[in-house]
């Protein structure tokens, strides 16, 4: 396995990590339909650039449809779902520890889609991996306030159901030979999605400052260019379910960073949740030493 290949899981789950930092910024300042609309044509802008100085081949118009469909569900339903229920007042503990069944949802439906063979050891690193973020999101799990109602937890479970099919999707047609121009498409589908959705239920305010510009520029490079691309390549590299596992690992590094940007206090609770978390995501994912050798 090439070195690059060999860290790009750790890669894209220390950028992923990185997401709350952006929306922690951008909230207060921007309506969440209107900010993402405006993340992702930016981002699709930037790629388009790309693919257009490099040369590369553009999709077909059915693989492109396929990449715009990829896109609305895993950036504008997703995405889209986490901003307004955070933005509604749900509390970003619980709006994780909804998304942190990702990777069991994805691993059902990669089984009964794509015919993925789920094994008992598979399960069993899910299982462990789920309690892991339970323990790292226990401390965030006792603020509830009003913003906990039945909209914004079914605004999370909507926008967990869309990151699972769409990440599915991606497995199951990849939209053209071009990583960039697949992802490029992606976000031309997200953006319209959030801008039909930021005018039919938005105003359009937004308070223009430096908190906001970073959080759009942090965004837009780092989380849907940078990180998007290292999940394309592994998808279609990997098994979706093996794939999926790594989420687990996200509250855990966010935690770190939270204590070390924003002074945010990690327990021994916490502690322990990172390690069960990581176990679990290793029991997933390495193989076995014998199962490696004879595949070799």
């Amino acid at each position: 396995m090439p070195a690059a290949t060999r860290f790009m899981p750790a890669l894209f789950v220390l950028l992923w990590a990185t997401g709350f930092i952006g929306a922690r910024y951008a909230m207060p300042w921007s309506e969440p339909f209107g900010f993402l609309a405006v993340r992702f044509a930016l981002a699709a802008l930037l790629l388009a650039a790309i693919v257009t100085a490099l040369g590369q081949t553009w999709p077909t118009r059915r693989q492109a449809t396929h990449a715009v469909i990829a896109g609305v569900l895993t950036h504008g339903v997703y995405l889209g779902g986490v901003f307004w229920s955070i933005h509604r007042g749900l509390p970003a503990g619980i709006s994780a520890l909804i998304a942190g069944l990702q990777p069991l949802v994805t691993v059902l439906l990669a089984a009964w889609l794509l015919g993925e063979r789920v094994s008992r050891r598979l399960m069993a690193g899910l299982a462990v991996g789920l309690v892991g973020v339970v323990l790292v999101l226990w401390p965030k799990l006792g603020v509830t306030g009003a913003g906990v109602n039945a909209a914004t937890l079914v605004a999370s479970l909507i926008a967990l159901l869309g990151i699972c099919a769409g990440t599915v999707w991606q497995k199951r047609h990849p939209g053209g030979d071009s990583l960039v121009a697949a992802a490029m498409w992606q976000y031309v589908g997200a953006s319209a999605v959030m801008t039909i959705a930021s005018l039919l239920t938005e105003t359009g305010e937004f308070t223009l400052n430096g908190e906001l510009i970073f959080a759009l520029v942090w965004l837009t490079l780092v989380l849907s260019i940078g990180a998007i691309f290292l999940l394309m390549v592994m998808i279609r590299q990997g098994e979706m379910s093996r794939v999926a596992s790594l989420f687990y690992l996200v509250p855990a590094v966010t935690a770190v960073i939270a204590w070390l940007l924003f002074d945010e206090r990690l327990t021994a609770v916490q502690l322990v949740g990172m390690a069960v978390a990581t176990f679990g995501v290793a029991l997933a994912t390495v193989q076995p030493a014998m199962r490696a050798r004879a595949s070799e």
